[in-house]
């Protein structure tokens, strides 16, 4: 299992740069800016670090944009986890985003409102799911500071639904409301390499009391083919479950 997850995942990025390569010219992309929505394929090596099992496979990251200001996303991953020893689909996630204003001022550049939600595809008894449904629905905005630094700070609102399966004891399944935040920092390094750090804290209220996640993420990108392929590498942890998330991935703009 461990070595078919990882010739699939080096086909998957070796067929990803090819196509890069016998892409025809576009306009200039610049990727150092999340607000700017782009049609791409990003596909990633992933290796979840848990308290007793860890996960591993390849996550699937598809965008389509409609048009510059309208970008629909499918997050889609394939997973292993070595305490089940079972391999499969895990959540799907769903994001759409709609930029509603650009270029507001010199510095103030977008407003972007999203919709975010988790599925939860993935089998609860396998450690691939975890049974519940994530809604999230907020706004982002762009703010650039100097030419190699811009920040991306957003908030929405966050619904848990209750998970649904029976493995889990009714006293220890909870819903919750609450607010998400993130603090996305772009920073690029040089004309081709930029780097995100993004704390993205979470406070839900369940049964009148408040609940802290706190998570964050760290990408470091390297554009390979300028304007069509670049790579990056990534760190996600949740300190609050003691989860790390390590990914190493490609993505091609179509």
């Amino acid at each position: 299992m461990k070595k078919s997850i990882g010739i699939l995942s080096f086909f998957m990025l070796f067929s990803m740069l090819l196509k890069a390569q016998e892409a025809s010219e576009k306009k200039e992309i610049d990727p150092t800016k999340p607000t700017n929505l782009y049609t791409q394929v990003n596909a990633a090596f992933e290796y979840q670090s848990g308290e007793s099992i860890d996960r591993y496979g390849v996550r699937i990251n598809v965008q389509k944009a409609f048009n510059p200001d309208n970008l629909l996303l499918f997050e889609i991953p394939l997973l292993y986890n070595d305490g089940t020893n079972k391999f499969g689909l895990s959540d799907i996630r769903v994001r759409y985003f709609a930029a509603v204003k650009r270029n507001i001022t010199k510095s103030f550049i977008a407003i972007v409102p999203f919709a975010d939600v988790s599925i939860p595809s993935g089998k609860y008894a396998d450690g691939l799911g975890t049974s519940n449904w994530s809604f999230a629905a907020g706004s982002v905005f762009g703010l650039v500071l100097t030419k190699q630094l811009s920040l991306f700070p957003g908030v929405s609102l966050v619904h848990i639904t209750k998970p649904n399966t029976n493995l889990i004891p009714e006293e220890f399944k909870y819903s919750g409301n609450g607010i998400g935040l993130q603090f996305n920092a772009s920073y690029s390094i040089n004309k081709k390499t930029f780097l995100f750090v993004n704390p993205t804290p979470t406070f839900l209220n369940v049964n009148g009391e408040w609940k802290s996640i706190w998570s964050g993420e760290v990408n470091l990108n390297r554009i390979i083919v300028p304007n069509k392929f670049k790579v990056n590498a990534y760190w996600g942890p949740n300190f609050t479950t003691d989860v790390h998330i390590l990914r190493l991935g490609g993505t091609i703009y179509l």
